[in-house]
């Protein structure tokens, strides 16, 4: 079965229960997961899975073609910006980018109700 290859910025309070539904689907390969703390539970859960995990989020938009989709959970407009431009610049027209609305919309599918995130604007 051909699996969809995905990245994750952000590893905090939206990007850990995200992460592990991502992590039970057997349709699902992650490539890496990001963020600039490395000792938040979700990067936690992805070491424990062989899940490769960065402080650079630029590393995952580098893998190119080898990613179908980078979901960002930051909630930082600055990571966007920068991850846009990122791929803008690399001209990879393969790998799309999931704002964190959208992943906040697929958990609460997944949960039945909306979800509800207290994220404030990170600079990163």
């Amino acid at each position: 079965m051909e699996k969809f290859k995905i990245g994750m910025i952000g590893a905090g309070e939206t990007g850990t229960p995200l992460l592990r539904q991502l992590l039970n689907a057997p349709f699902v390969e992650m490539v890496g997961v990001a963020d600039l703390n490395l000792t938040l539970p979700g990067i936690a859960v992805a070491r424990e899975h062989g899940v490769p995990v960065t402080d650079n989020f630029i590393e995952i938009a580098e893998q190119g073609e080898n990613v179908d989709i980078i979901i960002d959970v930051t909630g930082s407009r600055k990571v966007r910006e920068d991850l846009r431009r990122f791929m803008q610049f690399s001209g990879n027209t393969h790998t799309v980018i999931v704002h964190e609305r959208i992943a906040l919309l697929m958990l609460s599918l997944g949960a039945g109700k909306r979800v509800q995130t207290r994220h404030d604007e990170l600079s990163y």
